[in-house]
């Protein structure tokens, strides 16, 4: 029996406790009708209902990650299971070939040593998915008692309700900012593992970019570790070029959105630039790889620009900026629609041009919800990684040349942990220093963004 086969039995109790409750519920009013009830029917009926899927779906939670452990103890307890290899590699390969057959996900074994152990695999499979089907049925049949034993006509149900879907929530809020503390201590965990071996001097402000990964891991040279050419690959790429042609084509979108285009228009215009948003950035890298960058390389050849080629920081930055023009339009033009119609008939009727209105009322009072879109597209920028590995190359240049090969943190990032090096090896370390450094910029960004927000916001009546 599956976990999917145990959520759906799940579902079906709560469902039966939905049901009993609320006509448990339904007979308390009707025995006294002259007395009104503390909750409505449908909330005792969710009382019940919660209190009989929430632990079983934790109690489902905990099984799916102790059940594989307790099947193994089990097939490695019998007689089978004590015959094989001491070798892990071997012994693990197996077990895994052995486990596949008795699932049903593999017709046979490769291996003639895994034979002898499927079928205590099948035992202990069909053993522990009945003890698990056991306990989901008891867990739901006492929590579920509980909760209906609760029920009395002045029983306060809906306040009960409330309190555990509050708690529900607090608790997914919880889920969100434990990940994001998670991933930041391993993070500064393994970046201080990086410095350990490398200064942050050199890497922070070293000019070369070079690591090696075969290289001994115990002497390494800190002059190969210096990352300004990947940070300047990233701001002149995602900050740059891309904002270059972000900004004005996304500020310029939102002002005839909401200030020109008919609302026929508006409504075809509108969703058509948001499908930029939506193009995975795969397709995006393969038109800068096959399309903008021959064209650029094409161009240069003409203007006289010699070994002039097709992987070069402009087309990587051009394409990037058009990816996210979306972010840039869809929060400008909600926060000049925001601004209150009263400013922009003001402003007419005192004998300002529709373009003078947009310049020095509409933009300025939109100014916020602006920037905070220019924000995020920076962020999503300086991010991205398919377009540059496509498009820009991987040559670490600190150059100010768009027409050069160029690359970026998140590049990096991509070429060290997919090598073949240790992850004690300063060469793959220096991925999560990398991605430590990104993770500062883009919450200097964040509250960059906040700051200037807060500067000019303003009130409306």
């Amino acid at each position: 029996m599956t976990i999917t086969t145990l959520l759906l039995l799940a579902v079906g109790l709560a469902l039966a406790g939905w049901l009993a409750a609320r006509a448990r519920a339904w007979s308390f009013q009707k025995a006294d009708g002259a007395r009104r009830l503390a909750a409505r029917p449908q909330y005792h009926a969710w009382f019940v209902a919660l209190w009989i899927i929430l632990p079983v779906l934790l109690f489902i939670g905990l099984w799916s990650v102790i059940s594989p452990q307790l099947v193994t103890q089990s097939v490695l307890a019998s007689p089978a299971g004590q015959a094989l290899p001491d070798f892990d590699l071997e012994r693990t390969k197996l077990l895994n070939e052995a486990r596949a057959v008795a699932e049903g996900s593999a017709i046979g074994v490769f291996n003639e040593g895994a034979r002898p152990l499927i079928e205590p695999y099948r035992d202990a499979l069909s053993r522990y998915q009945f003890i698990g089907l056991a306990l989901t049925v008891i867990i739901a049949l006492l929590a579920g008692m509980q909760a209906f034993l609760r029920l009395k006509p002045d029983f306060a149900a809906r306040t009960k309700v409330e309190k555990i879907v509050m708690s529900v929530l607090i608790l997914a809020s919880l889920v969100a900012i434990l990940t994001t503390l998670g991933i930041v201590v391993s993070l500064v965990f393994e970046t201080f593992r990086f410095f350990e071996k490398i200064s942050p001097i050199d890497f922070l402000f070293g000019t070369e970019w070079g690591p090696d990964p075969i290289a001994s891991a115990d002497n390494p040279d800190p002059s190969r570790y210096g990352a300004i050419p990947l940070f300047w690959g990233t701001i002149y790429i995602g900050a740059i070029i891309a904002m270059i042609v972000a900004i004005p084509l996304g500020l310029m979108s939102a002002i005839y959105l909401t200030q020109y285009a008919s609302p026929k228009w508006r409504s075809w215009l509108k969703p058509t630039l948001e499908i930029l948003a939506g193009v995975p950035t795969v397709v995006y890298g393969y038109f800068a790889a096959l399309t903008v960058a021959p064209f650029i390389r094409d161009i240069a050849r003409a203007a006289g620009v010699e070994n002039a080629s097709s992987e070069s920081a402009l087309a990587a930055g051009l394409v990037m900026g058009v990816m996210i023009i979306p972010f840039v339009s869809s929060m400008a033009d909600d926060s000049i629609a925001a601004v209150p119609q009263s400013m922009r008939d003001g402003s007419l009727a005192m004998g300002a041009t529709t373009s003078e209105t947009i310049r020095r009322v509409l933009v300025p009072a939109a100014l916020p919800g602006i920037v905070a879109g220019i924000m995020l597209a920076i962020s999503r920028a300086i991010g991205e990684t398919m377009i540059v590995v496509m498009a820009a190359g991987a040559a670490a240049n600190l150059t100010a040349n768009p027409l050069e090969t160029m690359t970026t943190v998140t590049y990096q990032i991509v070429a060290l942990l997919t090598g073949e090096g240790s992850f004690d090896h300063p060469a793959t370390l220096a991925a999560f220093a990398l991605g430590f450094v990104l993770f500062l910029v883009t919450l200097g960004l964040n509250f960059i963004a906040l700051r200037v927000v807060k500067r000019f916001r303003e009130a409306y009546e």
